[in-house]
């Protein structure tokens, strides 16, 4: 009974488990530039179709956050694992609205002039204000990270704002919208290199400005 014992409580060497915030910021970046390229205008008109960005909603913007968020669950990163595993929802979220499949657009056919934009600026605000709160949340985190955040509200907020206006395609205010969000993916981006840039892997370093000693308790 003893040998079963100690079998069964033996222990196996843990390998140190990878960081999985490069990935997430990465699925995060790729994904918010692509659709803010469409909102902007850039190559292709602003408010046009969008199904482009639809395989890289569900898979990398969706489905790899997710994992990343999981991931951060596992390594203790409370932060990491709200942000990632939500804004994955975010992005499987909106590939739903864009597969007619689940008849969300459609569903709106026959209601009211406007119903449908009211119902998108609803859904952008919601994500506006998780965002704030999320934002507060980096207050000792980062200078690169804490701007991403920022940066994102008002991403949202702009695009929010021109559905519940019920701005035409093309309006000023998707493309600032859409302008914002590019910033925001760079910043993701630059974000995500900054954690996979470490010593085993190349000499390149990238300053993000620590805010953990900008405020005493």
């Amino acid at each position: 009974m003893s040998q079963v014992g100690d079998f069964k409580h033996a222990q196996v060497p843990s390998t140190p488990a990878a960081n999985p915030g490069p990935l997430g910021l990465s699925a995060f970046a790729l994904t918010t530039f692509v659709l803010s390229c469409f909102n902007m205008g850039a190559g292709v008109p602003s408010g046009g179709p969008v199904q482009v960005v639809l395989g890289l909603a569900l898979f990398y913007g969706g489905f790899s956050q997710i994992l990343a968020g999981m991931w951060e669950f596992k390594v203790g990163n409370n932060f990491g694992a709200t942000a990632f595993t939500s804004y994955g929802a975010f992005w499987l979220s909106y590939a739903v609205i864009l597969i007619p499949g689940f008849g969300v657009v459609a569903g709106y056919a026959n209601a009211p002039d406007h119903t449908l934009d009211n119902a998108l600026g609803i859904f952008l605000l919601a994500w506006g204000i998780f965002t704030f709160i999320m934002w507060i949340a980096t207050f000792r985190s980062t200078v690169t990270m804490s701007s991403m955040f920022f940066i994102l509200i008002l991403t949202f907020f702009f695009l929010s704002s021109a559905h519940l206006a019920h701005l035409p395609a093309g309006n000023i205010v998707t493309r600032i919208g859409g302008g914002l969000g590019l910033v925001t993916a760079l910043l993701a981006w630059y974000n995500a290199a900054s954690g996979l840039y470490n010593s085993t892997s190349t000499f390149v370093r990238l300053p993000t400005g620590s805010l953990a000693h900008a405020h005493s308790d």
